[in-house]
């Protein structure tokens, strides 16, 4: 196992990573986990046997890890949605104004919903009419 900070960095901004519940399948901390563990742990060629071709063998610059390390915590802890608000007409167009009320709420309640209410969803998402 690793030693390396960046790596560690890795490891619990990923443990703190929020579940998508839209998603179960598919999870972002999934994917750059598999990432890092290229990028940082030894490859044995009893374990993999096409493992020339992966991502560990260029050579680790600690300081550009750190700065990815970075990146995820940044995302994690909204940085940047805080200190960039979207306030205003910006989150209420002319053209619709409830538009993005509405999809969160349809973002919250898709999780929970049923087979049945999806395909409903999809019907009436193919046949608007107005």
């Amino acid at each position: 196992m690793s030693r390396s900070i960046a790596y560690q960095h890795h490891l619990r901004a990923l443990a703190r990573w929020p579940k998508d519940e839209l998603r179960p399948g598919c999870q972002l901390p999934d994917a750059v986990r598999r990432r890092v563990e290229q990028r940082f742990l030894p490859v044995s060629s009893e374990t993999a046997p096409g493992a020339t071709q992966r991502i560990a063998a260029s050579p680790l610059d600690e300081k550009r890890e750190l700065e990815q390390a970075n990146a995820l915590y940044s995302l994690l802890e909204n940085r940047y949605s805080r200190k960039y608000p979207t306030t205003g007409s910006l989150m209420r167009p002319q053209s619709n104004p409830n538009h993005y009320t509405n999809l969160m709420k349809e973002l919250r309640e898709a999780p929970r919903s049923s087979w049945i209410e999806r395909t409903v969803k999809r019907w009436k998402g193919f046949l608007r009419f107005g």
